[in-house]
């Protein structure tokens, strides 16, 4: 007998698992198919769980050896690697042990195996062991979100020539490494390294790093992470990797057409990813992909076929799992009959170096580019009490408002806490605050967050510490 869901979602990623608990929730009998052998996808496996623990890891072993900078006498500071990499395994395995128990709790059907469809309502769970089963869905979420993208005609063999998931189990501290793209992974990575011992180049074929960014923001973080001793080669093309040896030559030419070639123990690639739908057999469902083997949705989500629907990586849109959690609850409340939505305008980005960089909203380039006439507030780290006082100061606060209506359009942060400080005006920009209602807010002192709220005064030209 074949089993029959009311919903399936093939992908156990932050997309997928929200989808499947939320869908369980609202009364589907639900069903999840996973390949990996273990839930939370890239995010929780080889992505920002497992690189976090290490950016983490890192800026501790870095701060332990300066702190005699401070008054702190220690003795000699050691790195052992290979407990630091055990204990970055161990958050991973805590974690996705932890999304089982969640399908549990939720009565969620787990299938461990690689999902593909044979119709528009079957799917075929090919196991481990090759062993296969057909299951029967009214409704069906393809979340299988994305791979990593190498350079044509360079594949990764994850010891010298890495992708983000060889980059996270280097088993030595390599002498030197160069990061072709310098985009939000590559730089988390590079930084890494780079505090525990690496020398970094970064080889970008852009003018600027993090393109997208606001440039004011962009420039700063590039300035930053030169004074930490990363090396950048700006608009330098790849023309070719070869192995070695010792490990690898990176070929390439600048904007002149000046041949440089940079040898390396290790080669990170992080130039983007791709969907990953190669596999799924969506010609089996008769679902449409774009140029870009993305799944077409249209606004709730919906592919060409009725029944079938995708979230997260595959589909256009920011590669972010939390984009794909809030899609993820969307797609369900579509489902089971209520009015899913994802505000776009409103999605945060955040690197996680030291200092942290946070954006949400519209940079100065894109509303220059509307015609959009804004005001700005800035306001600097150097002057909060909180940050000099723990002689983390680094960086500041930019708010974008609207010139007639004081309405926050956008912020762009690089600081102590970026991340977690872009929530506060997440919310004020979801309910349409203006600056004023920022700067009007009392925050507690002496906390990183001032430091927004003297960004919000800045815009009337009345903050108070600088």
């Amino acid at each position: 007998m074949v089993e029959k869901f009311q919903a399936v979602v093939i992908g156990g990623g932050p997309g997928g698992y929200v989808c499947a608990i939320r869908l369980s929730q609202l009364g589907l009998k639900t069903a999840c198919i996973e390949s990996r052998g273990s839930l939370g996808g890239t995010c929780l496996n080889v992505g920002c769980i497992p690189s976090k623990s290490l950016l983490n890891l890192s800026e501790e072993f870095h701060k332990v050896k300066h702190l005699s900078n401070k008054g702190i006498e220690v003795g000699e500071v050691k790195l052992n690697l290979n407990k630091m990499m055990k204990n970055k395994d161990k958050a991973v395995t805590v974690l996705t042990k932890g999304v089982e128990f969640l399908f549990k709790k939720n009565k969620v059907t787990y299938f461990k195996g690689h999902g593909s469809f044979k119709s528009k309502n079957e799917i075929l769970i090919n196991d481990k062991d090759n062993k296969k089963t057909t299951i029967f869905a009214e409704n069906i979420v393809i979340a299988t979100g994305s791979v990593p993208v190498s350079l044509p005609g360079i594949n990764f063999d994850e010891k010298v020539i890495l992708s983000s998931t060889g980059a996270l189990k280097i088993e030595n501290v390599p002498k030197k490494m160069i990061v072709v793209g310098g985009g939000y992974i590559g730089l988390e990575m590079g930084s890494v390294w780079s505090r525990l011992g690496s020398e970094v180049h970064v080889v970008e074929f852009l003018e600027n790093i993090t393109p997208g960014m606001d440039k004011e923001i962009s420039n700063e973080f590039m300035k930053i992470l030169k004074k930490q001793g990363i090396k950048f080669h700006m608009q330098h093309k790849v023309e070719g990797i070869k192995k070695n040896d010792f490990g690898a030559i990176v070929s390439t030419t600048d904007k002149d057409g000046n041949k440089k070639d940079f040898d390396s123990d290790v080669v990170l690639i992080s130039v983007g990813r791709k969907p990953n739908t190669e596999g799924l057999h969506v010609e089996a469902a008769g679902i449409d992909l774009d140029e870009k083997q993305r799944v077409k949705t249209d606004k709730n989500f919906k592919t060409n076929q009725s029944n079938i629907y995708a979230i997260g990586d595959v589909i256009v849109g920011p590669m972010l799992a939390h984009k794909a959690e809030d899609e993820g609850i969307a797609v369900a409340e579509n489902i089971a009959g209520q009015s899913g939505h994802v505000n776009y305008d409103i999605i945060p980005g955040v690197i996680y170096t030291t200092p942290e960089v946070a954006a949400i909203g519209k940079t100065e380039e894109q509303l220059k580019e509307k015609n959009i006439d804004y005001k700005i507030g800035k306001f600097s780290f150097m002057a909060n009490s909180r940050a000099k006082a723990i002689d983390d100061a680094e960086g500041f606060v930019k708010i974008l408002a609207d010139a007639k209506t004081d309405k926050v359009l956008g912020a762009h942060l690089i600081g102590p806490h970026a991340g977690e400080l872009i929530g506060e005006i997440g919310i004020a920009m979801e309910f349409g605050a203006s600056s004023e209602d920022i700067a009007r807010t009392c925050h507690a002192h002496p906390t990183f967050s001032e430091a927004v709220k003297e960004a919000a005064l800045s815009v009337d030209k009345r903050a108070i510490h600088s």
